[in-house]
């Protein structure tokens, strides 16, 4: 038993062993250092079949050789025939043993091996790792893209053309080298094999080639058009679901009218639309492929029937031609069903690369350095931003924040103050100006390098859908777990920590906190980001309200911690809540973008200027809904 265990194990070993050569020919994570992928479909779609050239070579090689062993098979049924026509039934194995043979091996040895190895290739080399690799590298190139390309589409919108774009770029390759090759090699060797016989067969073939021309040249335009259409319509409509499904909460609380019901049925029938567009002009291409193969059929079938008669053709000759063209027939069925996904594939890339192929707004410059620690020296020149419009949000910016200074940003709703900090950590780029990060323009700097000098906690919490300790340790991924558990206590979020448990039983650290962390209170979200900026413990401080959704108890306990966190590090507070920045060093009053009043908050209450307006009108510590921070 132990014996036959081993040989077991050794077996499974050899097989995994096997599996994993093959399936590692291609690296599903290469990449290269082209930045913008191409934004034409057939340059898109060579540039990624050029970094896979040998298997897709070798799965040409296989489609070939496919074509070429149907029409050995179809004209071996033939000579069989013939065969068994003029032999003695008692000495047939005798006398034509080697043919025989030759027949059994290539229909059970050439042609299983060739259709294994063409599986091989395509299933275990090309589906994982080159789908995967053209996932990865789109990838790439959007995640570099900045804050405004998120801006402007549907996240599940932008995913879904990933996952479609890799999936569509393989299928298009793997249809043109393997389904259409074949049926190439297949027809040019059955219209020699027809022609040898009668070059009338010849002629026929040759007509109904110029057919499929016909079809080709007038008919599939306007399906790819249809597809193009059906894949633009379907990411809209799967956009739609997503942005229903993320914002739940907004659905179930205010969407008493079901008005979310209209939003996803409008592009159901957009999309409903486009696939009826694109089924008929299906049907039309498969009714004239339907006809063109009947009279082709009916016309091989036909000369052949009359050279037996005459004697010109044999028994088997007959059996090998209405055996070619039967295959022709079922072959063009299915090549039109090939081609038509090759359409969908076509048009499914082009419409990847208007999101995948998109030059990124803001880039690092080259030579671009990686920015040391920063002292926190933060200086507006002269800097105006519009959002690409003619005019407002900010206009000729002077602002100068000293290191190790704690400054609130103040004003009414439209003021600049969010527009500021996206700024200053290249979320945007100024449109005249500069913004210097002790005494360096940030553009010369890397992204990265720069955004790792600010720890930020926004009023709205940014959480993924991930474990408590992977979003504490999302800025600082080396921490250790006692890093982590000392900055969730210094945010005063261990208590609740060791409550949480989701669906699959992790419960503590390990638990996972939902999309956006909708499975935690506001509170709880809000801990859990200044935890994490607690632990990243970067020298510029960006707090957008960061404690406002705490109960007072709590943010009690987290103060002291935050103080004295803040000593030591440049400090920028977008006020919501007048009475937590009342304290700090510098209070900086923006309207229209532009500074209209600074200085500390017992000096601004005495100019009687906008500032005094805002905290005379503030209730309970708040700003009214009119003048409520952007």
């Amino acid at each position: 038993m132990t014996t036959i265990s081993d040989d077991d194990g050794e077996a499974a070993g050899l097989r995994e062993r096997f599996w994993r050569r093959v399936e590692g020919v291609l690296d599903p994570f290469h990449d290269t250092d082209r930045e913008v992928l191409p934004k034409d479909a057939w340059s898109f779609i060579l540039y990624f079949a050029r970094q896979a050239r040998g298997p897709f070579v070798l799965l040409l090689i296989m489609g070939g050789l496919v074509g070429a062993v149907d029409a050995a098979l179809y004209w071996s049924i033939g000579w069989l025939v013939d065969l068994l026509d003029r032999s003695d039934p008692a000495q047939l194995v005798a006398q034509h043993w080697p043919e025989l043979l030759a027949l059994v091996l290539l229909v059970f040895v050439v042609r299983s091996a060739v259709l294994i190895g063409s599986a091989l290739v395509e299933q275990q080399i090309i589906v994982p790792g080159f789908f995967s690799m053209v996932r990865w590298q789109a990838f790439r190139r959007v995640i570099d893209q900045p804050y405004e390309f998120y801006q402007n589409d549907f996240a599940g919108r932008i995913a879904q053309k990933i996952m479609q774009g890799g999936e569509a770029v393989g299928d298009f390759i793997v249809s043109v080298l393997q389904s259409i090759w074949s049926f190439v090699t297949f027809l040019f060797l059955a219209a020699a094999l027809l022609a040898a016989l009668d070059p009338l067969m010849g002629v026929v073939l040759l007509v109904w080639c110029a057919g499929y021309g016909l079809i080709i040249r007038y008919l599939l335009p306007e399906l790819r058009k249809a597809g193009r259409a059906t894949a633009d319509q379907r990411s809209i409509f799967s956009g739609r679901m997503v942005d229903s499904f993320t914002n739940i909460m907004a659905v179930k609380l205010f969407d008493s009218g079901r008005r979310e019901h209209a939003f996803v049925r409008e592009g159901l029938s957009n999309y409903y639309r486009a696939v009826t567009r694109l089924t008929r002009n299906i049907t039309s291409v498969r009714a004239a492929v339907n006809l063109l193969n009947g009279a082709m059929m009916a016309a091989i079938g036909a000369l052949a029937v009359i050279g037996w008669t005459e004697g010109s053709i044999s028994t088997g000759a007959v059996a090998a031609a209405l055996g070619l063209v039967f295959r022709l027939n079922n072959m063009s069925s299915w090549m039109m069903f090939n081609i038509n996904g090759l359409i969908r594939s076509y048009a499914t890339v082009q419409d990847a690369t208007g999101t995948l192929s998109v030059e990124p707004a803001i880039r690092d410059r080259p030579g671009a350095v990686a920015a040391p620690r920063a002292s926190g020296d933060i200086r507006f020149e002269n800097v105006t931003f519009h959002y690409g419009r003619g005019e407002g949000v900010i206009a000729d910016l002077d602002l100068h924040i000293r290191p190790g200074e704690r400054v609130a940003l103040i004003g009414p709703s439209g003021a600049g103050k969010t527009t500021i900090v996206n700024l200053l950590l290249r979320l945007f780029d100024v449109e005249q100006g500069r913004i210097l990060l002790d005494g360096v323009d940030i553009r010369t700097l890397t992204q990265a390098s720069l955004r790792a000098q600010f720890g930020v906690v926004s009023q709205e919490p940014m959480l993924m859908h991930r474990s408590i300790r992977e979003n504490i340790a999302y800025g600082l991924p080396a921490a250790s777990e006692d890093e982590i558990a000392e900055a969730a206590r210094k945010a005063a979020a261990l208590d609740f920590i060791a409550d949480v448990r989701d669906p699959k039983g992790r419960k503590g650290f390990s638990a996972y906190v939902g999309e956006r962390g909708v499975k935690l209170s506001g509170g709880q979200r809000q801990r859990i980001a200044i935890a994490r900026m607690m632990l990243k413990n970067a020298p510029v401080l960006i707090l957008d309200e960061a404690t406002s959704a705490l109960d007072s108890e709590v943010e009690a306990a987290i103060q002291d911690n935050l103080g004295r966190m803040m000593e030591g590090r440049t400090v920028i507070a977008v006020a919501h809540r007048l009475s937590t920045i009342a304290a700090l060093d510098r209070l900086i009053v923006l309207d229209r973008g532009r500074v209209v009043e600074e200085g500390s908050h017992a000096d601004l209450l005495t100019r009687d200027g906008l500032y005094a307006q805002l905290w005379k009108r503030q209730s309970g510590g708040f700003l009214p809904g009119s003048l409520a921070a952007e």
